[in-house]
């Protein structure tokens, strides 16, 4: 529960941030246009001829159209002044200045002059300039300076006092709608995170619960196609894999005890009746107690076979040897000789062509073995010889024997499973098995059918080549 509310404070948090961060940026982009646009406003006010040069003219000293004279006393460095005159209506902030530094003013907001200002009374005819200013009282005002004539520029300005409280008022508006929206992106992003989560609740329910109880029969309902649905889905495909593979075990043990159960029962017995002989001072015959103790090694012998099969099979798909270059051929070969050695009076006729493939070749030599023990004990009694034949790949492995009913053919590789015209002959009814298994690990496939005129067809085809490979050649 701590681990799924982490995840989900976490991706609320992440979800909450990226919103927040998005809304801040159109804020702060929205603040910047809208200044932009402002200022736009402004300068463009101050494009064209400056107003009220019709009346500062004939007031100034110097000044367009007016006579020239001396400053207004008390103010150092200025040559005049209109703050005192008296006007049928207002004039627009507007100041000349002189190369020397004087200046002219008209209205009551009189322009700091900067350096750059004096340098364009110096300038080219019609030279002028744009730029942040101060006034006298320390207003911030925007100013467009002007050449109008050597040695003198005009000073048309504009409050920017209207501009710097509208993006204050804006700043303050889209700080209230940035604060909303990580509140709003924090609310969606705990939605957001309690729903997409909550397949992977279900999913950590689902697996504490297997966990706590191993029910592997526990399913998750899978909706849609997204990634959670297919960790849904390869979540129940897990659990399923693992129930079949704890039945199959089950099964395994269960088969396994009831055919040890057999030759212990038989030795079990065979070893009482020595044991009662020779305690009751009646030892048997040299004879009979000769037979006896064939019987004990064949009994022991058996279920070193099946110990062996069982060993042989519980080994997982992981666990074989790593595979290598096999003459196939070299293999078949091999095990014909040790079914001639185990079956000497059955005739077995054999026709290999060269197959090379790459697996175990151990493995894959048992599982001819066993076909030809199969083949061998069925023809037991049967004037028909085995045949063997390895073309293109394919091993076909032919008997005269019975044959199988056709309802059990598809039963003959499962362990334990024994035809019921088998099932008083020796053997645990794991030879087909093996094969099967030592098949499909070298990734081919096998099966068993009726041949025509009697008797089994054994099929056994694995991926190759009739010739080496260059590599292991070369080795």
């Amino acid at each position: 529960m701590n681990g799924r509310r982490s995840l989900r404070s976490r991706l609320t948090l992440l979800v909450a941030a990226a919103v927040a961060l998005a809304i801040a940026v159109c804020a702060a982009l929205c603040w910047f246009v809208v200044r932009a646009e402002l200022l736009r406003q402004v300068d463009g006010s101050l494009e064209g001829r400056p107003q009220g040069m019709e009346w500062i003219g004939p007031y100034c000293p110097g000044g367009p159209g007016g006579p020239r004279g001396q400053g207004v006393p008390g103010v150092p460095g200025d040559r005049g002044e209109m703050a005192g005159h008296r006007l049928p209506f207002r004039l627009p902030p507007i100041q000349l200045v002189y190369a020397d530094g004087g200046r002219c003013v008209a209205g009551s907001t009189p322009v700091k002059v900067t350096p750059a200002d004096l340098a364009l009374t110096h300038g080219p005819l019609g030279g002028r300039a744009l730029r942040n200013g101060v006034t006298d009282g320390g207003e911030e005002v925007r100013v467009m300076t002007r050449n109008v004539r050597p040695g003198l520029a005009v000073m048309e300005s504009r409050s920017l006092g209207e501009v710097r409280s509208t993006l204050a008022a804006l700043a303050w508006i889209l700080a209230g709608v940035t604060a909303l929206g990580v509140l709003g992106a924090a609310s969606a992003g705990l939605l957001v995170s309690r729903t997409a989560l909550r397949p992977v609740g279900r999913l950590t329910e689902a697996v504490e619960h297997v966990a706590r109880t191993e029910d592997l029969d526990t399913r998750i309902p899978v909706e849609g196609t997204d990634e959670i649905a297919r960790l849904g889905v390869s979540f129940n495909a897990m659990t399923t894999a693992l129930a079949g593979s704890r039945e199959r075990q089950r099964r395994l043990i269960a088969d396994a005890g009831h055919e040890l159960r057999t030759p212990l029962t038989s030795l079990r017995t065979n070893i009482d009746l020595l044991l009662r002989s020779e305690n009751a001072g009646r030892p048997l015959d040299a004879a009979p107690k000769r037979r006896l103790l064939a019987n004990l090694k064949a009994q022991f012998e058996e279920m070193s076979t099946l110990v062996g099969d069982l060993l042989q099979l519980s080994r997982s798909e992981d666990e074989h040897e790593p595979h290598v270059e096999v003459a196939f051929h070299d293999a078949v070969e091999a095990a014909v000789r040790r079914a001639r050695l185990r079956a000497p009076d059955t005739a077995i006729e054999v026709e290999l062509s060269p197959w090379y493939l790459w697996g175990d070749q151990a493995a894959l030599e048992r599982a001819v073995v066993n076909l030809l023990d199969n083949a061998v004990k069925f023809s037991a009694d049967r004037a028909d010889p085995v045949s063997v034949r390895l073309r293109d790949g394919e091993l076909t492995v032919r008997d005269h024997g019975p044959g199988i009913p056709e309802e059990e053919l598809p039963y003959v590789f499962d362990r334990f499973w024994r035809s019921s015209s088998a099932r008083s002959m020796p053997g645990s009814g794991l030879g087909l098995a093996i094969v099967a298994k030592a098949v499909r690990d070298a990734g081919g496939e096998v099966n068993l059918e009726n041949a025509a005129g009697g008797g089994t067809l054994a099929r056994l085809r694995l991926p190759g080549s009739p010739t080496r490979s260059p590599a292991a050649a070369g080795a």
